[in-house]
């Protein structure tokens, strides 16, 4: 299939929302637009050959942080996203030096243990978090002039802007020496040592640049919803954001967003059948990791490459 015939499918799945007038699309594209810089931030810390279970807690520290900047202290919404996404870097910073002094899986053990400890947190302050209850009420974003009531103008302004600036960073640490670095840790941390890098340095900078997408994601999903509970930041998003890169593909940035397009979607048909979930997640992951253990970008990368050397 031609580049541009991909070009113009990718334009119209982000075109479609806007024009179907459909509410309950217009919410998915922008839950997928929500979670794909989620995906993308366990994708950077898969990339350095650890999986991150954390991912939640981030975003339920940038999500709680920013609703509650807004709520009790009146602090504009666009710098309450930015002070929830710093306070999760600052908490990678401070656990990061801890955790990534281990690999495999006693790094996913301590991540999934920091993630319940946040979560219980959200869960046993009934103030300031709400407790099980949660916040209720929270605020649309505002901006000189009005507020973001509307949920194209959300989709549009927010949804699509977070989630190109996600794809635009990702796609440039991929290109440049910092993540070929990254990537040579994943292949061979012994000769990187060799030659000079500090690799617990690296990892600490990889988990604190993911934990600020994740709590910036948190910050723009509290004021979508309007409201946000610990079941939201559980240990089901950690599960669900494996399977979008798994899905995608995770030698690629294009995968975990090509993954979210898909497993999103999907979800919400599944809402109603939450018992079918795991049997749909397990025949996924069964799949892809015999038949296409580079997930579905790598058929898209070898479509085009095919038809470039067929015009060639």
């Amino acid at each position: 299939m031609p580049r541009y015939i991909w070009w113009l499918v990718g334009a119209a799945l982000i075109v479609a929302p806007l024009l179907s007038g459909n509410r309950y699309f217009l919410y998915i594209a922008t839950m997928v637009t929500i979670l794909i810089p989620m995906a993308l931030s366990i994708n950077l810390t898969l990339r350095l050959g650890q999986l991150s279970l954390a991912q939640p807690a981030f975003m339920g520290i940038g999500a709680y942080t920013s609703a509650l900047l807004v709520m009790n202290l009146g602090v504009p919404s666009g710098f309450a996203i930015l002070a929830g996404g710093l306070l999760a870097t600052l908490a990678a910073v401070v656990v990061g030096p801890i955790f990534l002094r281990v690999k495999g899986v006693y790094f996913v053990l301590l991540t999934y243990s920091f993630a319940q400890i946040v979560n219980l947190n959200f869960q046993y302050w009934t103030t300031p978090f709400g407790g099980n209850n949660g916040l209720f009420g929270i605020p649309p974003i505002s901006y000189p002039g009005g507020d973001l009531i509307s949920k194209n103008t959300f989709y549009f302004l927010l949804g699509l802007i977070l989630t190109a600036i996600s794809l635009y960073i990702m796609r440039r640490f991929e290109k440049s020496d910092s993540g070929m670095i990254c990537d040579a840790l994943n292949e061979d941390e012994m000769l990187c040592l060799a030659l000079g890098s500090n690799a617990l340095s690296w990892r600490i900078a990889a988990f604190a640049c993911s934990a600020l997408m994740a709590g910036i994601s948190g910050g723009v999903y509290a004021f979508f919803i309007g409201f946000i509970s610990p079941d939201s930041f559980g240990f089901q998003l950690s599960v669900d954001l494996i399977v979008m890169n798994v899905v995608g593909g995770v030698s690629s940035t294009f995968g975990p967003v090509l993954g979210s397009v898909i497993i999103v979607p999907l979800l919400e048909l599944l809402r109603d059948a939450r018992q079918y979930q795991l049997l749909v997640y397990g025949l996924c992951l069964l799949f892809f990791m015999l038949f296409c253990r580079k997930g579905l970008v790598s058929l898209v990368w070898r479509g085009l490459r095919r038809n470039s050397f067929g015009n060639a």
